[in-house]
């Protein structure tokens, strides 16, 4: 039984996959200047994710279309992301992105709509 509903959470996984890069928007454009700026800026982000989770594909979008290359680490079973994403953030749930603040803070950051919203606050284009 577990492996049947392994083979169906895959082949969903998948299909929700295969339709999010069909139908991804277009990137933000900005100016050389500007987006050197969001590459630089986005240094100090990591997202903890996992390849067909609905909630990582909504996360993975809005990335995508601010045009900022997060730097993306998978936290599935096995892979060494996951302990780090157990000892700094204190749980395994996905999406989650950890901000390095200048100051030498860290935030760990869970919900993926506070995520689209962090991330739109600070690389959207006014």
């Amino acid at each position: 039984m577990n492996m049947l509903i392994k083979l169906v959470r895959n082949a969903l996984g998948l299909v929700i996959v295969s339709v999010d890069v069909l139908t991804r928007w277009s990137r933000v454009k900005r100016t050389p200047e500007a987006q050197l700026k969001a590459n630089e800026a986005a240094k100090h982000l990591t997202l903890y994710h996992f390849f067909a989770c609905p909630f990582c594909i909504k996360t993975r979008r809005a990335i995508y279309k601010l045009n900022v290359p997060v730097e993306k680490r998978s936290a599935v079973q096995g892979s060494p992301f996951r302990d780090t994403l157990l000892q700094g953030g204190g749980k395994v749930q996905v999406p989650c992105l950890h901000i390095r603040h200048p100051n030498g803070d860290e935030q760990w950051m869970y919900e993926s709509g506070e995520i689209i919203a962090y991330l739109n606050k600070q690389f959207s284009i006014s």
